[in-house]
């Protein structure tokens, strides 16, 4: 059986949407919490997001090994409380499942998805490092066989591998792909997906995601323009780890975005100005400094502190804040008090708990 996204759901992700990348709670003892879980999704879906992305880096690939046996479980949850949800605010809220691994687990991993009525996969390639492009797009096909394919470009330093332009390329070509997130946090990379997408016969069908954690008000501004007589190729929305975080002033931003867009003026410079600053603050939640090793230990800790995570912890005990990331974690939260929504979560925590 083959999944096709359903029109107006995919009109949806089309759009433009803010979709954060669900991170995974957990308690005292590292036990996964399912009460913070479920909380976590109802802040999303009260924040007015389009949909959120399960079993991805940010829930923290671990959940897959055997000692845990959480990847199942986890998007059986997030499926059935995300349709619970959706049909509370009446509007959609799509679901995405993270596949990865070599092709019989990633094939494995989508019929799970499949199983669990997820609309799409986002699909690592980060365990085939050393296939040839041939291969990778061969091992792409074969998962589009079976459910809608958001590509992924992932950062090298957590995991991923370098994607060439060839490879784009003929990716964007398989039909069931919908979209791409693009997060290599390398503006060189990102053009070569971008330029291989705006030089496909599925340019209109594919939809561009900014998964660049340290450039996502430059990535939503930009018009991509190859050549002149072409429309100009535009992420839509973003798929994010950062907008896990401070969630409903993401979704201020990206309305914002495309009031702005829409318009056909000039960018305000405020905008540039909050660029830098939401880049700032991702390189304190994310770990930058110290290569990303606190990237989700970062996560969870701002979490934690509005209230909606038990804890900072991570599955596995070696994945903590760096030194000095709390403080830095502080000084950017007081620095920029308009990226920070802890006065929403403050006014409508409790009614969110009790509902639960």
């Amino acid at each position: 059986m083959k999944k096709i996204l359903y029109q107006d759901r995919l009109a949806v992700l089309r759009e433009g949407v803010v979709i954060p990348a669900s991170p995974l709670a957990l308690d005292e003892n590292r036990k996964w919490d399912q009460f913070h879980q479920k909380l976590l999704y109802r802040y999303y879906c009260e924040s007015g997001t389009g949909g959120v992305a399960v079993a991805v880096h940010s829930t923290q690939f671990e959940i897959r090994d055997k000692q845990y046996g959480l990847f199942e479980p986890v998007l059986s949850l997030a499926s059935e409380e995300l349709k619970r949800l959706e049909s509370l605010r009446n509007s959609p809220i799509l679901r995405i499942a993270g596949v990865c691994g070599k092709t019989e687990q990633a094939l494995a991993e989508a019929q799970t998805a499949l199983k669990l009525d997820y609309d799409a996969v986002l699909l690592s390639l980060g365990a085939c490092k050393d296939e040839s492009v041939d291969a990778l797009l061969s091992h792409c096909r074969q998962v589009a066989e079976v459910m809608p394919v958001i590509g992924f470009y992932l950062q090298p330093d957590v995991g991923g591998r370098v994607l060439p332009y060839e490879f784009w390329k003929e990716f964007a070509e398989i039909k069931n792909v919908i979209a791409i997130k693009l997060a290599p946090f390398n503006r060189y990379r990102t053009i070569d997906a971008v330029r291989a997408v705006a030089g496909s016969s599925r340019r209109d069908e594919i939809t561009l995601y900014t998964g660049n954690d340290d450039n996502i008000i430059n990535d939503l501004l930009t018009p991509f323009v190859f050549d002149e007589h072409d429309a100009p190729v535009n992420f839509v929305g973003g798929l994010l780890g950062q907008w896990c975080v401070w969630t409903s002033k993401a979704v201020e931003l990206l309305n914002k975005i495309k009031q702005i867009r829409l318009s056909g003026q000039a960018i305000p410079v405020e905008m540039y100005k909050k660029a830098m600053q939401l880049t700032d603050a991702n390189a304190a939640v994310f770990d930058a400094r110290n290569a990303f090793a606190g990237c989700i230990p970062g996560i969870h800790e701002v979490l934690k502190r509005q209230g909606l995570m038990a804890t900072n912890l991570c599955l596995n005990p070696c994945e903590v804040l760096s030194e000095g990331q709390a403080e830095e974690i502080d000084r950017v939260s007081k620095r920029y008090p308009w990226l920070t929504d802890d006065g929403f979560v403050r006014e409508n925590i409790e009614v969110w708990k009790r509902e639960l």
